[in-house]
C-alpha cells in the first residue's frame, strides 16, 4: 500500500470542532462533511486539496469530541494520509475504523513544509519528502489493520463490502 501527493499542513492540537465544525454533524454524507472540512481553520483548504494529498500536523491531533465525522470529512475530502507527532487516541481509532490512513512520525511532522511532494510506503513506514529529498521511518501498521484501511474501514473487511460500495 502506498500513497502519493502534497502535502497541506497544520500545527498542534487540531481537535475534531475545526475539522468538521458541530453545525454540519446533523449530516452522515460524506461529500457533505468534505464540503466543510477545516473551514473554521482554513477557508481555503477545500479550494485546494486534491485526492492524494497528505495532511501533516502537529501533536494531539484529532482532540475534542469523539466522532467519526471528523476523518470521514478528512478521506472524503482526498486526503490519503494525515501524518502527525501525535493522535488523540479516539481519532486514532475512528481513523481506522473508517479506513482513513494515519502515521505518528515526529520528524517527519517537523520536516514536511506546506506543499512539500511526499510518498508513503505504509508497508515499511518509511516516509519520502520528495521536495527535500529526505526519508523519515514511522511505524508501520501489522497487516491486519493495513488489510482494513484498504478495504475502506473495519465493517467493510468484516462484511466483504468494497470501500466504494
Amino acid at each position: 500500500m502506498k500513497a502519493h501527493g502534497r502535502a497541506i499542513k497544520y500545527g498542534d492540537h487540531i481537535d475534531t470542532d475545526v475539522i468538521i465544525p458541530a453545525r454540519y454533524l446533523a449530516t452522515q454524507n460524506p461529500n457533505e462533511l468534505a464540503a466543510h472540512c477545516m473551514e473554521d481553520i482554513d477557508k481555503t483548504f477545500t479550494g485546494r486539496v486534491k485526492q492524494g494529498d497528505i495532511m501533516v500536523a502537529g501533536v494531539n491531533f484529532g482532540c475534542g469530541s469523539s466522532r467519526e465525522h471528523a476523518p470521514i470529512a478528512i478521506k472524503a475530502s482526498g486526503i490519503s494520509c494525515v501524518i502527525a507527532k501525535s493522535f488523540a487516541r479516539i481519532f486514532y481509532r475512528n481513523a481506522i475504523n473508517i479506513g482513513l490512513a494515519i502515521l505518528e512520525c515526529e520528524k517527519a511532522s517537523d520536516r514536511i513544509d506546506e506543499g512539500d511532494e511526499v510518498n508513503i510506503d505504509f508497508d515499511t513506514g518509511i516516509i519520502t519528502n520528495v521536495t527535500k529529498k529526505e526519508e523519515y521511518q514511522a511505524q508501520p501498521f501489522p497487516d491486519f489493520i493495513k488489510d482494513m484501511i484498504a478495504k475502506g474501514g473495519l465493517m467493510a473487511s468484516i462484511t466483504g463490502a468494497k470501500k466504494d460500495d
